[in-house]
């Protein structure tokens, strides 16, 4: 009898933030793949004899290749197996979700998506910075950094600079300079408020706020990396008022001691 997938959103970080859908199917899983961001408390909810299969990707390097992550979540199923793919965030959003998907409708492995808390609005709400509000922002996007080198994509940066009034990048430290160059030179402008907030809901949670003008030297100085999410518009100068989670930056911690 063949098994059945669940690809499960484990949310932001926050291990209190997945849903009550996908902590269900992880507590009955026979395999759990995890990523790199899903928050090892998590798996402390697996059952016994459950078995654990690390798949995570690292800036630059992929312990294992997307191909190697379709093909276990195929071979799992056929032997019967109750399988969930655990991703950081929401599977569907930047999480290759869609791509896993359509492997196992290939195969004819059925499957379920159980959505998750994305980081562009979980970091953003724990930074006390709303991705709308009446009065600042009527629209947002979720783009990903890695777009920021796509000459494919190159067109789209009017467009957010120019008719967006949020928008959210993931995976865009490494490529923060295109980003804040390509909005300014696409209308935006440079005095645009911006926000980085490095392992948003975790208790380790840093934000940094500057403009599009002075992000990058604030990033340099404070040393943020990823992982981290960027907001960018006049929703951003809430974050003061409303921040919430921290009454005040927590101070840095090396990598190495994290």
């Amino acid at each position: 009898m063949v098994g059945k997938v669940y690809l499960v959103g484990a949310g932001p970080g926050d291990p209190d933030l997945i849903t009550v859908k996908g902590l269900r199917c992880l507590k009955q899983a026979d395999v759990i793949l995890y990523d790199r961001l899903v928050n090892p408390e998590l798996l402390e909810n697996a059952k016994e004899g459950a078995q654990l299969v690390y798949c995570g990707k690292l800036p630059h390097y992929h312990t294992m290749k997307q191909e190697t992550i379709n093909h276990f979540l195929v071979k799992y199923a056929k032997k019967g197996y109750q399988v969930v793919r655990l991703k950081g965030g929401d599977p569907f959003v930047f999480g290759r979700g869609g791509e896993e998907a359509e492997e196992c409708a290939k195969h004819n492995v059925p499957f379920e998506i159980v959505p998750g808390i994305t980081a562009g609005i979980a970091a953003s709400a724990y930074a006390g910075i709303p991705v709308t509000h009446r009065s600042l922002s009527k629209s947002f996007a979720f783009i990903t950094g890695h777009q920021a080198g796509d000459v494919e994509a190159e067109h789209q940066w009017a467009h957010l600079a120019k008719g967006v009034d949020t928008i959210c990048v993931y995976m865009g430290v490494s490529h923060l300079s295109t980003i804040t160059k390509q909005l300014i030179e696409n209308g935006k402008s440079s005095q645009t408020p911006i926000a980085l907030i490095h392992w948003g809901t975790l208790s380790d949670q840093r934000i940094v706020v500057g403009t599009l003008e002075n992000i990058e030297a604030v990033v340099e100085r404070e040393q943020i990396t990823n992982p981290s999410m960027i907001v960018i518009g006049e929703v951003v100068t809430l974050h003061k008022k409303l921040n919430w989670f921290q009454e005040e930056i927590v101070p840095n911690i090396p990598a190495a001691n994290r």
